[in-house]
């Protein structure tokens, strides 16, 4: 009876090992599945990463091709265009000095015969200065002189120079003129154009 009672007991015991084997194989294969299914999701979600990169790439790389190619299309097909000189681009770039910047002007001519283009611009900041209304010229905020702002082009010219306003003078407010000289074949024109302070900004654009 001893005997038959132990060798119950002994088979018992094997069976629930070889159940304990095959749970514990059965784990196994789990933990690999659930590896095998964060590897997956991992790279699936670098995968959507990369891919969420490249698009973001690639419309960067569209807009700037529009912008090139709308640039010289005012320069070569100015039939599209209202004839003169227009402002193309303005751009204010801050430096690594406090209240000191970098301006830069594109214009460029859109008359159908093309002469050269004469005249210069002139930038005056309006904003803010002790919180009373103020506003200033280029001029006085910088060593640059009306001949570093005059002009004379046949298809387009790039305007560019450096400047420092008040420590407490708050922009708000761009105005870019442009004046025409008169010539032969040129009427004497002033214009002028307003820009918001954070829209000619360049880490807003």
């Amino acid at each position: 009876m001893g005997n038959f009672f132990h060798g119950y007991q002994i088979q018992t015991i094997n069976q629930q090992k070889i159940r304990l084997d095959n749970l514990y194989e059965q784990q196994v294969q789990q933990v690999k599945q659930i590896h095998t299914l964060e590897v997956e999701l991992e790279v699936e979600r670098m995968a959507n990463m990369r891919s969420q990169q490249l698009l973001t790439e690639i419309e960067k790389d569209h807009f700037k091709v529009k912008k090139e190619l709308a640039f010289y299309e005012k320069v070569m097909a100015p039939e599209k265009q209202v004839d003169g000189v227009v402002i193309d681009d303005v751009t204010i770039t801050p430096t690594g000095s406090l209240n000191h910047f970098r301006f830069q002007v594109v214009l460029v001519q859109q008359q159908a015969r093309k002469r050269y283009a004469r005249g210069s611009i002139e930038l005056t900041f309006h904003g803010s200065l002790d919180n009373k209304p103020d506003q200033v010229s280029l001029l006085n905020v910088s060593s640059i002189s009306k001949k570093d702002l005059a002009f004379s082009f046949k298809y387009f010219q790039i305007i560019e120079g450096e400047f420092t306003l008040s420590e407490n003078f708050l922009p708000e407010k761009l105005v870019l003129t442009t004046v025409l000289d008169k010539t032969s074949w040129q009427e004497h024109r002033r214009v002028d154009q307003k820009y918001v302070w954070q829209d000619v900004i360049a880490n807003n654009k």
